[in-house]
């Protein structure tokens, strides 16, 4: 395994959640590849087994732990299983999300519901069962972060994406006020906001319109790849510990 890119990875124990796919198993394999220790949280079990014996297979380090982090108990249990295998963590990566776009006027409850409890109070239980570790690690002097993944949506207004935007918002709201907290206490928090990028995030819009409206977005322009996003958590995560990327918004170049 090649780790001159972040060689500074070699000593971290991660966690990244929404592992399964997307910007979670890439950023996953980035840190594995940088030599670090990294915990596969998500809800597909069978998705995780295969990435944590693909990361293993190329000479990292992978831990397979299925959990929902709408769940408190599932997180609970996750977190047992993280602390009884690697002890502490101090790099967190909250990437977990679910994206259900639709009118407001449609009323659904269900898909509000999904993208709160994923999105932002999903963010929270991660925070809550980590934040210890985090403060510990750069009390002994050790770089420590914890690394929101949000959207553009919470600031970039776009029709039908009102309650999706708002969890974005609340995430990014959320790492500025983290940051008043742990900050002093020498804990980095980052908060990423990508445009579009090419995910499985748009797989659960049940909305036709809507789906065809995303589709476009990418006929239109070259969109931005989970690798992109991997590559700028990567980076952001090995800046001297003094240096904190707080808030970086990362766009296709054709992306207004």
């Amino acid at each position: 395994m090649n780790h001159a890119a972040y060689p500074a990875l070699a000593a971290r124990t991660a966690v990244v959640t929404g592992a399964a796919s997307g910007m979670g198993e890439a950023t996953a394999r980035l840190l594995a590849a940088g030599g670090a220790r990294v915990a596969l949280l998500a809800r597909r079990a069978e998705r995780l087994d295969a990435l944590a014996a693909a990361i293993t297979a190329d000479g990292g380090r992978a831990l397979a732990v299925t959990a929902d982090v709408t769940d408190q108990s599932s997180v609970d249990a996750a977190v047992r299983t993280v602390h009884d295998t690697w002890g502490p963590v101090d790099l967190v990566v909250n990437n977990a999300g679910v994206m259900l776009p639709n009118p407001l006027a449609d009323g659904r409850i269900d898909e509000w519901t999904r993208m709160i409890d994923t999105n932002l109070t999903g963010a929270l239980r991660i925070v809550r069962a980590f934040s210890a570790d985090l403060v510990a690690a750069a009390a002994e002097g050790r770089a420590a972060d914890l690394v929101n993944v949000s959207s553009i949506a919470s600031h970039v207004l776009f029709p039908d994406y009102a309650v999706y935007g708002a969890t974005k918002a609340a995430l990014t709201q959320l790492s500025a006020a983290l940051r008043t907290e742990l900050g002093p206490r020498d804990v980095r928090v980052a908060a990423i906001e990508p445009g579009l990028t090419d995910t499985e995030l748009g797989g659960h819009i049940d909305n036709p319109v809507l789906r065809e409206q995303l589709d476009g977005m990418f006929e239109a322009m070259p969109a931005l790849t989970a690798q992109d996003i991997a590559e700028l958590i990567a980076f952001t995560v090995t800046r001297p510990r003094h240096v904190n990327l707080r808030h970086l918004v990362a766009l296709p170049t054709r992306q207004a």
